[in-house]
């Protein structure tokens, strides 16, 4: 499964890539407000600093408007991708945008027959927001599930990015339905790799070690 960062903190990026656990980055005009620079700018430099895919996203709500924004992003590097809400409108930019050659992520789906309608309208990506799910007392894993399943039903090429993700469970539950990507925000990202029993065996080796040492 591919690690993609959810995040436009450039300095985040690094540090993931320096663990070698970035196989590319997924943006909202919500991350790239936190950051108080020139959207803009960020934007140039994650592309730079990120060899794998980088999802940025549009703004408008119409598909003339859509697609305008998303040749423009596309020609900022050849690692753009465009992510697209799950709208009608966003479904008739994903149809003309996949028959130019541009890839497109569509965004905020929450429900399989939303997935297989931007598989069927050509998308690189899709992107199940899993954790809203959670929020409302619905098992968003349920979806990923299907949306899987679906997909191997019928040799879609379509990847599955599981997006929104809150705790280390949400990424080994995806990892465990075969999900193609999870893209996860840098805390999580930390706290993969930590665990009180590592720890704790650390301290006592060290301990230990010390002892030997006197």
């Amino acid at each position: 499964m591919k690690f993609f960062i959810d995040t436009a903190n450039v300095e985040e990026i690094k540090k993931g890539i320096a663990m070698g656990l970035v196989d590319g980055v997924t943006t909202n005009p919500s991350l790239l407000s936190k950051e108080k620079k020139d959207p803009d700018a960020v934007i140039k430099e994650i592309l730079s600093v990120v060899d794998g895919p980088v999802s940025l996203e549009v703004i408008a709500t119409d598909a003339e408007g859509m697609c305008g924004e998303a040749r423009k992003l596309a020609a900022l590097g050849p690692n753009a991708v465009i992510k697209i809400p799950m709208t009608e409108e966003g479904i008739k930019a994903v149809r003309t945008l996949s028959l130019e050659g541009i890839k497109t992520n569509v965004t905020l789906i929450f429900q399989p027959v939303q997935a297989l309608i931007a598989a069927k309208a050509g998308a690189a990506y899709v992107s199940p927001f899993i954790g809203r799910l959670d929020d409302i007392s619905e098992k968003g894993m349920g979806i990923v599930e299907d949306i899987c399943l679906i997909f191997a039903n019928y040799g879609f090429e379509t990847e599955v990015i599981v997006a929104s993700i809150r705790n280390p469970v949400h990424v080994l539950e995806a990892a465990l339905l075969g999900a193609d990507i999870a893209t996860i925000p840098f805390n999580v990202l930390k706290q993969l790799m930590n665990h009180p029993l590592t720890n704790i065996g650390i301290e006592r080796f060290l301990k230990d070690w010390q002892s030997i040492k006197k």
